[in-house]
């Protein structure tokens, strides 16, 4: 069984390392989320303890998703610090292990993180991901909007340009809206 739970700062601190092996093993297997391969551990555990700030000061939300003690999957919310944008949030750095891949594990990290910010007054939400990745799939089957691709935006871990399709998603009364 799974458990998905929301970190604190002290919790990212304490489950950095866990994160972290999930960070390395995303990359390793092709993953395009912002880090090149091969990424070491001691890298991945340093980028995850740096965004302890930013969840101490309410600017990120990192949820976990667990099977035992073993972390599988991670999902986060990244809210903007200007008054003009507080109703909308970046979805970021959904990942899961590719043991637990196939189980929607993706699905119920992505259901988490668009509850929470429906409880937290977000009417607005929007994320990148690599073009034509699994992702997609997954964006497309819950309900998201495709804007469009980005052409060169950013390289796989193996370092080769590739394009990145953004996506928005209106939750709550904002959701009706057209």
């Amino acid at each position: 069984m799974t458990a998905v739970s929301r970190l604190d700062a002290t919790g990212l601190l304490s489950h950095a390392g866990e994160l972290a092996d999930l960070l390395t093993a995303t990359v390793d297997g092709g993953a395009s989320v912002g880090f090149l391969a091969p990424l070491g551990r001691a890298a991945a555990v340093a980028w995850w303890e740096e965004r302890a700030a930013g969840v101490a000061a309410g600017r990120l939300a990192v949820w976990v998703a667990r099977s035992g003690d073993r972390v599988l999957g991670t999902v986060g919310l990244a809210f903007p610090d200007k008054a003009n944008s507080r109703h909308r949030a970046e979805l970021v750095k959904l990942m899961v292990h590719p043991d637990g891949r196939g189980r929607g594990l993706g699905r119920t990290l992505l259901t988490t993180a668009e509850g929470a910010a429906v409880e937290a007054g977000i009417t607005l939400l929007h994320l990148d991901t690599e073009t034509d990745s699994p992702a997609e799939t997954l964006y497309l089957s819950a309900g998201w909007t495709r804007l469009g691709a980005i052409p060169d935006y950013a390289t796989t871990p193996a370092g080769v340009l590739c394009p990145t399709t953004v996506f928005y998603k209106r939750l709550g009364a904002a959701s009706v809206a057209v």
